[in-house]
């Protein structure tokens, strides 16, 4: 999403653009950098953020301002998975002893920024308060044109049809992973350690099916029937 909407408004220049890490085009509000970065960034265009915050710490700020909201959701078992892989090499993160032990604190919250469901569930509950669009990780894997331009207009941001088609080119897996602009290889070792994993890993939806047993599935239904069966919400993914 950092690289989709990126390109969106540099549509005109888009390998320049690219010479630039994901994270410097698009930095994290939480992450020490962010002020640093701050400078750098063009004030002639709209300025695009990434966050994981919940939505109590930025409500107040976001309800009262022009900012447009893009909520990127996934189905929570592909969530934790990622999740599970990022820790084996995030330096700045807990170790955990096995895909069981980290299945268990994912599922009470106990993870960094807390609960997934709980999240979702904050950030739904005050969209009727943002200028606020909903888009899935399945909904960028199955039709990558539609979301792609249903983002753009969102933003308000006119693409022609060759440009629409580069920017799903160039926010592909495959070529993102091989980019080190964009696939985070770039960040130093003492951060991330690189010869434990990849941060762009798999890219695929459903990968969860190769690392639950048919018990963690169980138990993980019955959370998620009890944290979001009364939500109006359709996402595209199913539990099974």
């Amino acid at each position: 999403m950092q690289q989709i909407l990126s390109l969106i408004f540099n549509k005109d220049d888009l390998q320049t653009i690219q010479s630039i890490p994901t994270w410097a085009r698009v930095p994290w509000l939480e992450h020490t950098y962010l002020l640093d970065n701050l400078t750098q960034i063009e004030t002639s265009k709209p300025r695009l953020f990434t966050t994981h915050l919940p939505a109590r710490l930025l409500i107040h700020n976001l309800k009262n301002s022009k900012a447009r909201v893009v909520y990127l959701a996934r189905n929570p078992k592909d969530v934790l998975v990622s999740f599970y892989h990022f820790h084996k090499f995030a330096k700045f993160l807990p170790d955990f002893n096995s895909f069981e032990d980290f299945f268990g604190h994912f599922l009470e919250g106990k993870v960094n920024f807390g609960s997934w469901f709980s999240h979702i569930k904050d950030w739904l509950s005050v969209q009727q308060e943002l200028n606020f669009f909903l888009i899935t990780y399945e909904d960028l894997s199955q039709d990558p044109l539609q979301a792609v331009q249903s983002l753009s207009d969102f933003l308000g941001q006119q693409l022609e049809p060759k440009e629409l088609e580069n920017i799903v080119h160039y926010s592909s897996f495959s070529f993102m992973s091989q980019n080190d602009m964009l696939n985070y290889s770039l960040v130093p070792p003492e951060v991330l350690d690189h010869s434990m994993g990849k941060f762009m890993r798999k890219g695929v939806a459903g990968n969860w099916k190769e690392y639950f047993s048919p018990e963690q599935n169980a138990r993980f239904n019955d959370v998620y029937q009890a944290e979001l069966g009364d939500l109006t919400v359709k996402f595209p993914w199913a539990l099974d």
